[in-house]
């Protein structure tokens, strides 16, 4: 059985839903088919005062979805190249998105493969644009619910007993880099 992740999951402090998104697994549905992947990297976003958010002068077109209902995939072109995936956190009026980084392949990853032009899985989801590409996730689920169970939702997944949770800057920024927010699983024998 398929244990979607709720509301209540989402509707909380942005950082604290970073950190438990690692270890559940993104599923794409395509053509009857599932894609899926297992969150293994993070990275949180907040309103005013996180000057690297897209919502840190409060709401405008593009960072209006960051301000509520939680839950929702805020999809948005980046440098005219990739597709970002984030998901909208906070209660409803306070911005928050939390940007999947990377997964590691779950299923589908012959379709994945093929949509991304490679022949293994060696660095198939390792970036924000790789895993949108490699999923076929584009601007069309902009605003997708991702509690409805269907096209694109994450489930309940866990951490593997080795496994650790890593806090480091953001990257890709040019300002807000002072904070931890950026958070990886990591084999306890790395």
């Amino acid at each position: 059985m398929i244990e979607y992740l709720d509301n209540y999951f989402y509707s909380r402090d942005t950082v604290v839903v970073a950190r438990e998104l690692l270890g559940k697994v993104l599923v794409r549905e395509v053509d009857g088919e599932r894609l899926m992947g297992r969150i293994i990297e993070t990275e949180a976003y907040t309103g005013p005062g996180d000057p690297a958010s897209h919502a840190c002068r409060g709401p405008t077109p593009r960072s209006r979805i960051m301000f509520g209902p939680a839950g929702r995939a805020y999809v948005y072109f980046c440098y005219g190249v990739h597709h970002l995936l984030n998901v909208v956190t906070e209660q409803e009026g306070t911005a928050g998105a939390v940007l999947l980084r990377a997964l590691e392949p779950f299923r589908g990853s012959e379709r994945m493969m093929r949509n991304r032009g490679r022949e293994t899985e060696k660095g198939l989801l390792d970036g924000p644009g790789k895993l949108t590409s490699a999923m076929e996730i584009t601007l069309a689920l902009n605003g997708w619910d991702l509690k409805k169970g269907r096209t694109l939702y994450i489930t309940k997944g866990e951490l593997r007993t080795r496994e650790r949770i890593s806090a480091s800057p953001r990257i890709g920024i040019k300002e807000g880099t002072d904070k931890l927010w950026r958070f990886r699983l990591i084999n306890r024998t790395e």
